[in-house]
């Protein structure tokens, strides 16, 4: 599926709706369909934002070869850690390009990304960079959503809004045995002369439950709380939810995918979100096609792009959903959870990124496992 550049960028239009912004389109809105308005008695087509005068400037910061030369990349050695951006605000990086040679076939979960917004030494951004760009299982795809891509040649591809009012910083961090040889890298980012009061950070934070906890009887039957389900992430703040990628390995043969999404927005005790199956959130249908009929897909704000051996022991899925037309909101607390299977009777292993925007610059993040226990592995009882 194509999705048009201004589309893209329509969505900093859509997240800061006043001042220099708000010209910019909303997302899913092509001039064709922008209101005709009338001057002089003349009608005349309002003007998209990419042709009105902007106050902002752009800026790359990239790899590239500071001699001039064709050298535009780093290298970073087994257990070495990179600063890709760093720049002071107020700003917006608005794309993020990554491509990388390296010779470890586990390269995708060993490097870490990090943003730490103003200042911050919490990270905001903590997330394997391979699950962080929808590959949450490690193998590259070609595939296209709004706002995460891998085009061929295994380039990987960001286009949310990451606004800061102070200062910005963005590590890579090689947490596997061997070195990177080559590390690729153009953030494309603006200045502003100052940030709206509602411009809220940018936050993705990397959960896994491998393999998580099956029920058995009666207890196998409901759910009412939530209590053993996925966690995709948990917050406390002001803010609204933008999406998730999933990574499922099957430890079992069968449908993994009977699980409702349950948010709990406000109140940690009931979930005030309850969905009607996991394939259902990520708005395919009927297992996906099933085990013989099952077909990848990629749509603008939701896709399964990698489906592998379905419905067997092995069976291997990654899948996204975006709520760009309705983030979910909250005031003071969210959870965003999926039960394993029914009412939590599967074990089969969930690897996730929760994207989200709020108040704050920096929240707490549980510990990210270490690297060689974020390598999905079959784990037959």
């Amino acid at each position: 599926m194509s999705v048009a550049p201004h589309d893209r960028r329509g969505f900093l239009g859509r997240l800061f709706s006043v001042g220099w912004l708000g010209a910019l389109a909303p997302v899913g809105v092509s001039a064709a369909a922008v209101p005709q308005a009338a001057s002089s008695g003349d009608e005349l087509p309002v003007l998209p934002g990419y042709a009105r005068a902007q106050s902002y400037t752009s800026r790359k910061q990239s790899s590239t070869d500071p001699m001039g030369g064709n050298a535009d990349r780093w290298s970073i050695p087994a257990g070495g850690s990179h600063d890709v951006f760093v720049a002071d605000g107020p700003g917006i990086i608005s794309h993020i390009w990554f491509t990388i040679a390296a010779s470890s076939p586990n390269h995708l979960y060993e490097i870490v990304l990090r943003a730490y917004w103003d200042g911050h030494d919490r990270p905001s951004v903590e997330v394997p960079i391979g699950a962080f760009f929808g590959l949450n299982l490690g193998s590259y795809r070609t595939y296209e959503s709004a706002y995460l891509a891998c085009s061929p040649g295994k380039s990987l591809n960001c286009y949310f809004a990451m606004p800061f009012r102070q200062h910005a910083r963005l590590t890579v961090t090689n947490e596997g045995r061997q070195d990177i040889s080559a590390f690729y890298s153009n953030i494309d980012y603006l200045t502003v002369p100052s940030l709206p009061d509602e411009a809220l950070y940018f936050h993705a934070q990397y959960r896994q439950s491998a393999p998580g906890v099956p029920t058995t009887g009666d207890a196998a039957r409901t759910n009412p709380d939530g209590r053993l389900n996925h966690v995709y992430l948990e917050t406390r703040g002001r803010g609204h939810l933008m999406g998730v990628t999933l990574g499922v390995l099957q430890n079992a043969d069968g449908w993994w995918g009977e699980g409702d999404e349950m948010i709990f927005v406000d109140d940690e005790r009931t979930p005030a979100i309850i969905g009607t199956g996991s394939e259902d959130y990520f708005l395919g249908s009927w297992n996906f096609g099933g085990r013989d009929g099952a077909e990848p897909f990629a749509h603008r704000f939701y896709g399964a792009p990698i489906i592998v051996n379905p419905e067997r022991v092995g069976g291997r899925y990654c899948c996204y959903r975006w709520h760009g037309d309705n983030p979910v909101t909250f005031a003071r607390y969210l959870k965003h959870t999926m039960e394993h299977g029914h009412a939590n009777n599967r074990a089969d292993n969930f690897y996730s990124v929760g994207y989200w925007y709020q108040t704050e610059p920096a929240t707490a993040f549980p510990p990210l496992p270490p690297v060689d226990d974020r390598i999905p592995r079959v784990r037959m009882a």
